[in-house]
């Protein structure tokens, strides 16, 4: 096997809270680690970051790299891409994986950029495999950077064997957060940049956050409604059937775009990628762009009354039928069991 460098993960961290995305990605860099027989890595930026190391070693990774200061409290673009620029130049990792979250989208090009390195966005599977150019050039254990295209239309398979490291950005909620396993331990490797000769035009000078009122992620079931519901006024009736069920309340784009209900419910390619127990559609046709973000879910139950509708090509039960006749039924006999 061929000398690799590690397998890094971008932990993101704020207000002293770890996002999920840091930890659902360390499922996959294990993968790939073991892959290439090396070390997987995370990497954490920030101020006070050093209480995270044991959740990062109990979620898999073997080491933490700190970049730790008070100027690195706040995200800060070009702060951060000077901090993990200089971390990538030192040790060399053979792959570094970023969410595709806000934060990952704004840093990764930029360290992409600084590097001269590819960088593919969006990623819905990473796995490990061998490249032949076109000019006959065999490449060994390169990164395939797998993702949608074309509106989803295709899945397109990506690499950039002649540089490293090898960059991409994986969707939340596509990898599993892996099983925690509190009695590992690990290495931490402790650094500082310098930021003094860094010019940065930007100042934060204050911070607001709004935090999202929906959790579909974590959510067991979910009931979503689609464009076929009809109204924002009609959306009641989703709501109706969530909350007999104790379900979180999804919806498709076309559901999103009509106005319906807010993006912070969308599943899908654009939205939230699920994996509930159950997941009930309703008036949702199913695109590849939807289905790309549910697919995933235990048991999938779709109404709708086109029988030709897509989702049903992936619905373990279907219901052909008018979903406001449909769901009232159901509301009624799940209410009548349980006074039952």
């Amino acid at each position: 096997m061929e000398n690799h460098g590690e397998v890094w993960v971008f932990a993101e961290q704020e207000s002293d809270k770890l996002h999920d995305i840091g930890l659902e990605l360390l499922s996959k860099g294990r993968e790939l680690a073991d892959n290439l027989g090396v070390k997987l890595a995370s990497v954490i930026i920030g101020h006070d970051v050093h209480k995270h190391t044991d959740v990062l070693f109990a979620h898999g990774a073997d080491k933490v790299y700190i970049c730790d200061s008070p100027t690195l409290e706040y995200y800060d673009t070009a702060k951060y891409t000077k901090a993990l620029g200089d971390l990538i130049k030192k040790y060399k990792p053979e792959i570094v994986l970023y969410g595709a979250s806000v934060r990952g989208r704004d840093l990764a090009p930029r360290i992409a950029s600084s590097l001269k390195v590819g960088l593919t966005a969006d990623c819905t599977d990473l796995q490990i495999g061998d490249f032949r150019n076109a000019g006959g050039k065999d490449y060994k254990d390169i990164l395939y950077q797998i993702r949608p295209a074309f509106g989803g239309n295709i899945i397109a398979t990506i690499v950039t064997p002649t540089r490293r490291p090898q960059m991409a950005t994986v969707r939340e909620g596509v990898m599993p957060i892996p099983m925690v396993q509190k009695w590992k331990k690990g290495h931490v490797i402790i650094e500082s940049t310098d930021l003094a000769k860094l010019k940065n035009v930007t100042c934060i000078l204050k911070q607001a956050k709004t935090e999202r009122k929906v959790n579909l992620k974590s959510a067991q079931i979910i009931v979503s409604g689609g464009y076929g519901v009809g109204s924002r006024e009609n959306f009641k009736l989703i709501y109706d059937f969530a909350g007999v069920l104790g379900a979180e309340v999804g919806a498709s784009r076309a559901a999103v775009d009509a106005g319906f209900i807010v993006k912070d419910h969308q599943v899908g390619q654009t939205g939230t990628t699920v994996r509930p127990k159950l997941y009930i559609a309703c008036g949702i046709s199913g695109s590849v762009q939807h289905r790309a973000g549910m697919e995933q879910s235990a048991k999938i139950v779709a109404i709708n009354k086109d029988p030709d509708a897509p989702i049903f090509s992936i619905a373990h039960y279907g219901i052909i039928g008018d979903l406001n006749e449909v769901i009232p039924m159901m509301i009624e006999d799940i209410k009548k069991r349980r006074v039952d």
